[in-house]
């Protein structure tokens, strides 16, 4: 996996060797970053299940201001601060070891733009929508990966679906 564009464009990002991570494919987060692209300067930026960390990192790279970067995976953890340091965005990041319910539910943080993908098949699926809806800030976005086959609701509080992309077996839905 490598970062798509921006300052750190071509660099390569470690992946976990779980076979529970799976790494959003480079066509379809530059399709996400394309729809983001003139919304991501100098926002906070919400990596939840973060797995390596590559869309937060990409964030970075294409000029978020922040990132946070969330997975449960001690794994995971210790890959994403490696890419970090390597992309030298320590001082933009934060990287916690947490449960990602628990996490929205006790944070102090709140987000311009979020992206998660959670296990495919995720039975907490509407209750971490609505979590992280109440993270987010006014007029922000966040971006959801699933399977295609994923049942995923219209309105989650008060940010409402508003585009829904299909690559092979990936859906990927955008609310703000």
């Amino acid at each position: 996996m490598r970062v798509v564009s921006g300052s750190k464009k071509g660099g390569k990002i470690k992946i976990p060797k779980s076979s529970h991570i799976r790494p959003t494919i480079d066509r379809v987060k530059e399709a996400i970053f394309s729809a983001l692209q003139f919304k991501i300067q100098e926002k906070s930026f919400l990596d939840l299940f973060s797995g390596s960390g590559q869309m937060g990192i990409e964030a970075l790279s294409r000029g978020a201001s922040s990132a946070v970067f969330i997975d449960n995976s001690f794994e995971s953890i210790k890959i994403i601060k490696k890419n970090i340091s390597d992309f030298e965005f320590e001082d933009k990041s934060k990287v916690f070891l947490s449960d990602a319910i628990e996490f929205l539910e006790t944070t102090n943080f709140n987000f311009d733009i979020a992206f998660l993908d959670p296990p495919y098949g995720s039975e907490n699926l509407s209750l971490i929508l609505s979590s992280l809806a109440k993270k987010m800030k006014p007029g922000g976005i966040f971006v959801c990966e699933n399977s295609r086959n994923t049942v995923v609701p219209e309105n989650v509080r008060n940010f409402s679906l508003k585009k829904r992309y299909h690559y092979g077996d990936i859906l990927v839905t955008m609310y703000n």
